[in-house]
């Protein structure tokens, strides 16, 4: 098996690899130059022809093209690594087969919440603060009850995808939203530091 990853700094392959970080799957990272357009060109193209990053190449499947399976979209990237090295949705445990599937399905809701939900929010907060607002408070109240995502009858299957994506994203507010008011939502701020603390995400984020 050999996975590579194609991103930048400062862009959504930091999330996918913190994933492969926290999960310790081995990975090689190929980092594209975007001032440069590197991205726009070929070779990446035939990876993602939309030019975007970040992209994954897994040699383990075959695409449909009959070479190494690509594959773009930070969700999209999230989901096949936990569904297929990650072991998120395995039928063992609480709730057998039931709770596999059903796993899987959250996890889907979450990734799909986080890029299409949460992150444009973010970017719309001064054209529509009420929005932020109503989505802190909710994911506050979700984050006091747990800090796993998936957390439930079935047990606590631990850190995955689902939590990866959601804590990306928090941990993005004091970065790109410095003015936002965090003090309702104290859940939501314990989330951040403590994901700011992860020795994996500080290494991808070049904390030191």
């Amino acid at each position: 098996m050999s996975l590579t990853l194609y991103g930048a700094a400062r862009s959504r392959a930091s999330m996918v690899r913190w994933y492969l970080e926290e999960k310790a799957i081995p990975y090689a990272f190929v980092q594209l130059d975007l001032r440069n357009g590197e991205q726009r060109r070929e070779p990446f193209t035939r990876i993602n022809p939309f030019g975007k990053v970040p992209a994954l190449v897994d040699d383990s499947l075959s695409g449909p093209d009959g070479e190494a399976f690509k594959l773009f979209e930070s969700g999209a990237i999230l989901f096949h690594l936990a569904e297929r090295y990650g072991e998120e949705f395995e039928a063992s445990g609480p709730g057998g087969v039931d709770a596999g599937m059903a796993r899987r399905s959250l996890t889907a809701q979450w990734l799909l919440f986080a890029n299409a939900t949460l992150g444009p929010a973010m970017f719309q907060l001064e054209s529509r603060p009420e929005e932020m607002q109503h989505l802190l408070g909710t994911l506050n109240r979700q984050l006091e009850t747990s800090t796993h995502m998936l957390a439930g009858s079935w047990g606590d299957p631990g850190w995955g995808a689902a939590d990866c994506v959601v804590q990306a994203y928090l941990a993005y507010i004091p970065m790109f939203c410095p003015g936002l008011d965090l003090t309702p939502y104290p859940a939501v701020t314990n989330t951040i530091e403590a994901t700011s603390q992860r020795p994996a995400y500080r290494k991808v984020m070049g904390l030191g």
